[in-house]
Formats: structure tokens, sequence, C-alpha cells
């Protein structure tokens, strides 16, 4: 699976498709393909816009560019951002990117032409149109709950736009948004443009254990586009034209092994209030989810794949074009960490390990036949040890020096039918975090993917 975006291990959102960060587009948000099992790095949970963050490293990180990095788009890019406070309750945002490989170009191509009659005045507005991207936005708080975000980004380019409604309820958030063009990003890690998708969302929220749910519809209109360039092959079916709605419940329970809050340093704060004490962790998750199509969407139930095998409902009525599957998931986090990051020097070391069961159906499936296999003295077969094969991803946190820490994320691929290659790392992403002190729990990360040659930076809060 792909980790194109990173998301440090955490388990408070289950696998549910939230936005992610990505470096492709101004915005920097994606959302996974409806349906699919999602990566680990996609999920990522309410999150401060890109305008916002930008002006924070403005502000008080003394970083006027923010860079961003994508081999297959625009290479090397630096983004600004100026927010202008109307009145206490709105604001607007003009963004700028500039295209640093475009910029080299037109400055080597003048300096080679610098002979010829023809002056960069000349030329400004179309070497402007090249090298700059423009994005504008604004945000109005209606009530201290309420908040109506519009953006449009791109202009005179792509012209890519988005209209976020967002309410806080009591134990819940409810939002609405609508993207023209929306972005999605496979399973596989491609991306994808739909023309137009709305999209309604419940979530319970304000509960780290116990039972908590998801409701979701989201409607896709047009025929979607590989996005930067001509591909046609392989579009997710459950990107087609349709309604998809779904709904997720699961329960949440933490259990500490060992917790260390002893040997402290007295009134020194730690670098990150979330990752201040020892302790090895155990975390389980457990939950069903059901999803309904209408539309040519819904012939992605149709398609033969491996859950095929397992016992999970599913429904396709080819005449009506409509569909429905229901499933099991789990998820199974191990989490140690040595250490009170207090102190300037390898005061945290942090490891954790991630066991992900996309189809519980499945997994049951599998476990039966291999416990039938063992009890009747039958060689197991090899397809019976892939069906219970989680989905693993191990994370690694050492402290570099006081605020700053070396983090490492990959997902471990384990495959019984390769006599080769049994266990193999998968998309490893490297990042540099540095944790703002002065607000708790909050750091400014950069994260770099050598497989897909992606780089961000980008800021976080509240985020173990």
């Amino acid at each position: 699976m792909s980790l194109r975006r990173m998301r440090w291990m955490s388990v408070e959102d289950g696998r549910w498709e939230l936005d992610a960060e990505t470096p492709v587009t101004m915005e920097g948000t994606v959302r996974p393909v409806p349906g699919d099992p999602l990566p680990l790095g996609l999920s990522r949970g309410y999150r401060v816009t890109r305008p916002k963050q930008l002006d924070f490293f403005h502000r008080f990180m003394a970083s006027p560019l923010v860079p961003t990095f994508s081999a297959t788009r625009d290479g090397l890019s630096v983004n600004h951002a100026h927010i202008l406070y109307i009145t206490d309750n709105w604001s607007s945002t003009i963004l700028e990117k500039i295209n640093v490989n475009k910029l080299v170009s037109v400055v080597k191509e003048k300096f080679a032409n610098r002979h010829e009659e023809a002056s960069w005045t000349k030329d400004l507005k179309k070497h402007l149109h090249d090298v700059m991207s423009l994005g504008v936005g604004t945000e109005i708080l209606i009530t201290p709950d309420t908040t109506l975000l519009l953006e449009l980004f791109d202009i005179k380019k792509g012209n890519r736009g988005k209209a976020i409604f967002h309410h806080e309820l009591p134990h819940h958030n409810i939002t609405f948004q609508a993207s023209w063009p929306g972005l999605f990003v496979d399973k596989r890690g491609a991306y994808w443009d739909v023309p137009l998708s709305l999209s309604a969302d419940l979530a319970s929220v304000g509960s780290s254990s116990g039972l908590s749910y998801h409701l979701l519809l989201q409607q896709n209109s047009g025929e979607p586009k590989y996005f930067g360039g001509d591909k046609t092959d392989d579009v997710p079916i459950a990107l087609l034209p349709g309604l998809c709605a779904k709904a997720a419940i699961s329960i949440k329970k933490s259990i500490d092994a060992w917790r260390k809050k002893e040997d402290k340093l007295k009134n020194v704060q730690p670098y990150d209030i979330f990752l201040s004490d020892s302790h090895v962790s155990l975390t389980g998750i457990v939950g069903a989810v059901a999803s309904g199509y209408l539309g040519d969407c819904s012939r992605r139930v149709a398609i033969r794949d491996e859950t095929q095998k397992s016992n999970a409902f599913r429904m396709f009525d080819e005449r009506n074009r409509c569909a429905a599957f229901a499933d099991l998931f789990a998820s199974v986090t191990f989490t140690a960490q040595y250490g009170n990051f207090q102190r300037l020097f390898l005061d945290l070391t942090r490891a954790s390990a991630r066991f992900d069961i996309t189809s519980g159906s499945l997994f049951l499936c599998g476990a039966s036949r291999l416990a039938q296999d063992f009890f009747f003295s039958r060689r197991p077969d090899v397809e019976t040890f892939c069906d219970i094969c989680p989905d693993v991803t191990v994370s690694l946190q050492q402290q570099i020096l006081g605020p700053f820490s070396f983090r490492v994320e990959s997902s471990v691929a384990i495959d019984p039918r390769s006599q080769d290659h049994f266990v193999r790392v998968d998309d490893p992403i490297f990042a540099i975090d540095w944790a703002l002190k002065v607000l708790g729990s909050a750091k400014a990360t950069a994260w770099y993917s050598p497989k897909h040659q992606e780089a961000i930076v980008e800021l976080r809060f509240y985020e173990a």
C-alpha cells in the first residue's frame, strides 16, 4: 500500500477516509478513493488549512517561503500566503506558489539570449503565468462553532475550487464539502480528478476510548481523469458518477502495560506533552463498515477481488445500478517509548507497530480454514496464510537535539507466496520533526518519500 502522504501512526480515527497532505496541488489536500482499503499514511483527521499553516510559518518560524517537492509534477516549488483579517470573524487569503524549476529555466534562457533586443518587461506577463500560480480564499466564522471556507486555486490555469461548511455539535462534527474538481488518490498512490465532488460527513468526537461512529454521503459527477496526464485506463470504479453512502462503527480500547511517570525534571516543560511518559501500551479497534452505491460507481462491488472469498455481505443489482457491501475490520497497535522528551539529548526513543485487518470476514474465513487444516493434520494452503496476514506498518522516532527528532515510517509487506521476499520493507518515509514547545503539543514536520519523490513541510497539532 502507498504511504505517499505522511501521517505518523495514530489510532484516533481508525480507518476512515479523511483529507491528507499532498504536495501536488496548491491546496495541499487529497482524499482517498471511497471504499478502498486505506493506506495508513492517508488518514489525517481535521486539520489546519494550508494557507493558515503557511501564515504560521511566516509569522512565528521566520519562513517567508515554504518549500514543497513533487518529481512527477512541478519539481521544487515555494509557497507564500497573505492573510488579511477584515473583521474578528472574517478573513481573506492570497496564496502564491512559485515553480523554482521553471524560474531557473527562464533566468537561464534570458542570460543565454541577453544580447537580443527583447526585454524582460515584454515577456514579463508570460513568464509570471508560467512561473507563478495564484490562489484566493475567504473564511467566515458564522458562529463560534460554525465556519464557512471558500477557496479557489490555480487561477487561470486549472481553476480548482473548494467550499467547506463545518459545524461542531456536542460530541460531533458535521462537514459539508464541494470540490471542483475533487482530488482523490487510489490505493496504489495514483491521483485522480473528479469534475465535481459533493460530500456530507458526520463523525463522533471527544472519546479516546469506547464507541465511535462515522457517516458519509458522497456524490461524484463527471468522468474522472488521471491527474497530470492523459492516462485513461485503470480508472477507479468508485470514482465513476454516482452516490456513495458509508457508515462505520467501532469500539476502541487502550491498555498501558507499563507507564513510568517518575524521573521527570521538575519545573521543565516537555517539548511535547503527549510524549512525556515512558510507557508500553496496546490499543485495539474492532468495528464494522457498511457501504451503499447508486449509479455507475456501484459496479465496484461486482469486481472480483480477494474479498469475494470471504463471507462479507455484498449485493449488486446491475439493472438498477445499485449495490451494497458490509464487512468487519480490526486494528492492533503496539507502542513503546523511553524518555520524557525534556532533556537536550537522546531523551526520546519511540517505536510503534500497527497491524490492520481490512476485511474481518476474510480473516475469520482464513483462520477457520487454517484451524481445520491443523486439526486434521493437513498441509495448510499458502493462500490461507495470505488471507490472515494483516497490513503492517512500523514507525521509529528518535530525538536528535532539543525539539528536533528524526522519524521513519514504513509499511511491511508479508507475502508467504514469495520465497525470495517473504517480508519486505515497502514505501519508507523519512522526516524531521520540530516540536513547538510553547504550544504544548504541536510540530512542524518536513517529510520525504524516496519511492514517490514527494516532500512537503507542514504543521500538525495534538498528534502523538
